[in-house]
């Protein structure tokens, strides 16, 4: 009787704890209120310290055991007046964007898995996501979200070791949906 009893406890309470995880459990908030962006990343990844000379990259972070796994926020110019759908479509702004990751003529391949589309307070966020194999055969797997606000391009990247990809879908599509600019 007492082992059922504790049984039950045991039961009840796993149910209690693990059962109130959600989709940003792990995950914890970054916010750049002078940029106006936030997203959230992984409990425990690290935030690098970004070369005045890198191109638009604002942010990056990476996990400390896997360090070739980061999530990164890029800011551009474009237009004053001009929105995301301006730049095209999903599909036309995720196809621009492989091009970047796995340039035409470059020994990278590239190959866009999804492109779609996320409205969240009135604001476009396009969701895309990618591979790409290196010349020596390593593949990588890539999210990104997409924004424009305030005369601004924000790209919101993360990427992974494509082996790593089946255990983290889940966790980096929450963090790309985390993904807001104001």
């Amino acid at each position: 009787m007492l082992k059922s009893t504790l049984a039950l406890i045991v039961v009840g309470l796993s149910v209690i704890l693990f059962g109130c995880s959600g989709p940003t459990t792990g995950l914890q908030s970054y916010t750049n209120g002078k940029q106006g962006y936030e997203f959230l990343y992984p409990n425990g990844w690290q935030q690098v310290q970004v070369d005045n000379n890198t191109a638009g990259v604002d942010v990056v972070f990476r996990d400390l055991v896997e360090q070739s796994e980061n999530v990164s926020v890029v800011i551009n110019e474009v237009a004053e007046g001009r929105t995301l759908s301006d730049l095209g479509t999903p599909l036309e702004v995720g196809q621009r964007l492989k091009n970047t990751l796995a340039p035409p003529n470059s020994e990278r391949q590239g190959e866009l898995i999804r492109a779609g589309e996320l409205e969240k307070e009135g604001q476009t966020y396009y969701i895309l996501e990618y591979e790409v194999t290196f010349p020596d055969q390593r593949k990588r797997h890539n999210m990104a979200s997409v924004a424009v606000s305030r005369g601004k391009l924000f790209t919101l990247n993360i990427s992974t070791p494509q082996s790593r990809w089946e255990s983290l879908s889940d966790r980096f599509t929450n963090m790309a949906n985390s993904f807001e600019v104001y």
